[in-house]
């Protein structure tokens, strides 16, 4: 109760504001006010959509969705820079527990999986930025689906730099032989979920599959916050 009150103290003077319109916050949000919430572009389709054009024929990913639509400019590249870039890693968490909650809400195929595996980082990264955003995506995801989060079977052996500006063909071959799988029993025979913040052209989640196909009785799965 003190503390309660201690905390609204607090925001007399320092204010929760709104990481996008910067209004003050009101009780029950966090981070993104009701409004800007509402605006995000959301991606309405079925993830078979995005599973044929990016995954069939290129590795063994049976379903695929992503959440947001990425836009140059927007209010998604916005939030994703902020806990990309900015260390706002709670961030990540709020928007992968906001995203699974609605799935769950449809009975989404994504929320029937065994593991959640972020999508690594190479260790310089990590030590760069001090957190890998796709784990914190997951631990959101976690606070909906009680499932584990497996961040030791698969490793990133190369550290590869940004794709922004890569096309499809150069974003695939930078993309060879970076993962390492060193813990494949933890694996077998799991309904494993892969998880990072941007779907672009599917290179990163085919490279990790890949490296992944191997496990006997792996079932493969993949999901993005936002897609390009």
């Amino acid at each position: 109760m003190k503390t309660s009150i201690w905390i609204d103290f607090l925001h007399l003077f320092y204010p929760r504001l709104c990481m996008l319109c910067e209004e003050p916050l009101v009780e029950g949000e966090e981070h993104i006010c009701l409004n800007c919430l509402c605006d995000l572009p959301r991606i309405r389709h079925q993830e078979t959509e995005i599973w044929n054009s990016l995954f069939v024929g290129k590795s063994d990913i049976r379903q695929a969705c992503a959440f947001f639509l990425f836009e140059k400019g927007g209010h998604v590249q916005q939030l994703i820079h902020a806990f990309k870039y900015y260390g706002h890693k709670e961030l990540a968490f709020y928007l992968g527990r906001l995203a699974f909650l609605q799935l769950q809400q449809e009975n989404h195929p994504l929320c029937h999986f065994d593991v959640l595996l972020p999508v690594p980082l190479h260790p310089k990264r990590l030590r760069e930025r001090g957190y890998n955003q796709s784990e914190w995506i997951a631990r959101g995801i976690q606070s909906v689906l009680p499932i584990p989060i497996d961040t030791s079977s698969l490793i990133r052996k190369v550290k590869t730099e940004t794709q922004t500006h890569r096309n499809v063909y150069e974003r695939w071959t930078n993309m060879q032989e970076v993962f390492e799988l060193v813990e494949p029993g933890h694996l077998v025979n799991r309904k494993v979920l892969l998880i990072d913040d941007v779907l672009t052209t599917g290179a990163t989640f085919n490279a990790c599959a890949t490296v992944l196909g191997d496990v006997p009785g792996i079932h493969l799965g993949a999901f993005a916050l936002a897609k390009v």
